[in-house]
């Protein structure tokens, strides 16, 4: 007899049916596990063992083989122990063989039969209901699990009582879908005092889903600027939030099965290599470009970056998908993150500061700023200078105006943006301002004749590249938003405009 037992094996975030057959046959006593399994399930055979000991069964004194098909695709992880498990437990007839006929199954097994959380059971759960079956994992992922909908969901704290409830001796109670706390406190805009053109410069790139570099000296906040942008976005969508929550679920950052509506704010460290920011390694996860999806992708010190690594997310930005490919692997992330950058003028700081004025200026800064390639720099829509703050600043009394002021502002435009590629039909791909294309461009950044004129001029003069002739209209199009203009007006153009680099003469 071949048990047969449904679970799962993951290409990025999508999840892949796998066929866990189980055969228990004369000869002598042994436990193999083939299908390409890695040293995590190989390993499975040891704690199947021992979890089976634990409710007080034995292995049978035959041999046991374990296939995992289809036996072409690498399997990785530990959540095939349960699969395993209740494969055995079928093909020893101490279960029923048609009682798991209709299940997905994902969990790993402790010494002591319980069932451990594993990554990953969000993506399975949406494969469960495209299947029109049910899922069985751990009940620390229930929760979890319960989001993917209609759905029937087993989660149960050990073997044992899984084992009671297949038979029908005890009943587990269904899960229920979780949020975690919203107990995060969004740092405040109000709390920066001068730095008004930064602050004007957050609320556009808050908007328009726009990329942001800011250059200025130690010390002028740009980082602090850089962290209060999360309180100033609106919150995610349904979709969104599962977008997010699924590439959380695949990393193993879900916390006890809940899922968060918090956007994600990710901050590498400039020491980060290609695969920590795009994703790869042995087992191609996803990088930090896909862990902020939806969300912000803060790079400090942006020249002390490897410039491989950098020139790495190019593609991304243009395209919002991470293609990590290996050669055992060829998988893709969702990556549509904003990205955030923040950098000195020049290597030590000083370069517009005539008190300290560096003595290697222009060159220093002409060093520096070419550690990052032309074509890097150009994926930026909004370039800004944050000067130094000065003492007199310091002393002037708090802002006004919070962060939820400009949340309020900042909603308002994201809206009408909803509505603008809804009624356009592309509301599936584009949510925002910088997601628009050059085809949809043409139909909603339309210039008065002043704008037109000076765009023309600006062309020549900054002699722009097609891509940043089209950001300086996504940054127009965001501005007159935030105005509730339809019209594209010649000051929206030329704010956009400002906000293009301004390289240092050699």
């Amino acid at each position: 007899m071949v048990a047969h037992i449904g679970t799962v094996a993951f290409v990025g975030i999508e999840a892949v049916h796998v066929d866990v057959q189980v055969q228990v046959s004369s000869g002598l006593p042994s436990f193999t596990i083939v299908g390409l399994p890695d040293k995590a399930v190989a390993e499975s055979r040891e704690r199947v063992r021992a979890a089976l000991g634990a409710i007080g069964l034995a292995l049978p004194p035959k041999r046991i083989t374990v296939n995992l098909a289809p036996a072409d695709l690498p399997k990785e992880g530990s959540h095939y122990d349960l699969a395993i498990a209740l494969g055995v437990l079928v093909a020893m007839e101490a279960l029923a063989s048609d009682a798991l006929d209709s299940y997905i199954v994902l969990g790993e097994l402790g010494l002591d039969a319980g069932i451990q959380a594993v990554p990953g059971v969000l993506p399975a759960a949406l494969k469960a209901l495209e299947e029109d079956c049910g899922l069985i994992c751990a009940a620390a992922c229930g929760g979890e699990a319960a989001w993917a909908g209609e759905l029937e969901v087993i989660a149960a704290q050990n073997l044992l009582s899984l084992i009671n409830h297949l038979k029908g001796t005890q009943l587990l109670s269904p899960p229920i879908a979780t949020i975690a706390d919203d107990d995060s406190i969004f740092l405040d805009l109000s709390d920066i005092k001068g730095q008004e053109t930064a602050k004007r410069a957050l609320e556009i790139v808050a908007a328009g889903g726009h990329n942001l570099c800011m250059v200025g000296p130690p010390g002028s906040g740009k980082s602090m600027l850089a962290a209060r942008l999360p309180g100033i976005l609106p919150p995610m969508t349904p979709k969104e939030v599962l977008e997010v929550s699924m590439i959380a679920s695949v990393s193993g950052l879900l916390t006890n099965g809940k899922i968060t509506r918090n956007r994600p704010f990710r901050n590498p460290h400039h020491s980060a290599s290609m695969a920590a920011l795009v994703g790869g390694g042995m087992k191609a996860k996803p990088g930090e470009i896909s862990l902020a999806h939806r969300g912000i992708l803060f790079l400090d010190e942006l020249p002390e970056f490897q410039r491989p690594a950098l020139d790495s997310l190019r593609q991304p930005i243009e395209t919002g998908e991470a293609v990590v490919a290996r050669a055992n692997r060829h998988v893709t992330y969702p990556a549509r993150f904003q990205l955030v950058a923040a950098m000195n003028p020049c290597r030590c700081g000083y370069l517009d500061d005539a008190a300290q004025a560096c003595s290697r200026a222009p060159k220093c800064a002409v060093d520096y700023q070419s550690k990052i390639s032309g074509p890097m720099m150009d994926r930026f829509d909004i370039h800004i200078e944050v000067p130094a703050v000065s003492a007199s600043d310091l002393t002037l009394a708090k802002p006004k105006e919070t962060s939820r002021d400009v949340a309020v502002r900042v909603l308002r435009a994201r809206k009408i943006q909803e509505l603008r590629y809804q009624t356009l039909g592309v509301s599936d791909r584009m949510r925002c301002n910088a997601d628009a294309d050059g085809d949809i461009l043409e139909k909603i950044a339309v210039l008065d004749q002043a704008g037109q004129q000076i765009m023309t001029q600006a062309i020549d003069v900054m002699r722009l590249t097609a891509r940043g002739y089209h950001r300086i209209l996504r940054v127009a199009r965001t501005l007159a938003d935030l105005e509730g203009s339809e019209l594209i007006r010649k000051l929206h153009v030329s704010e956009a405009l400002s906000y293009r680099q301004r390289k240092h003469a050699r």
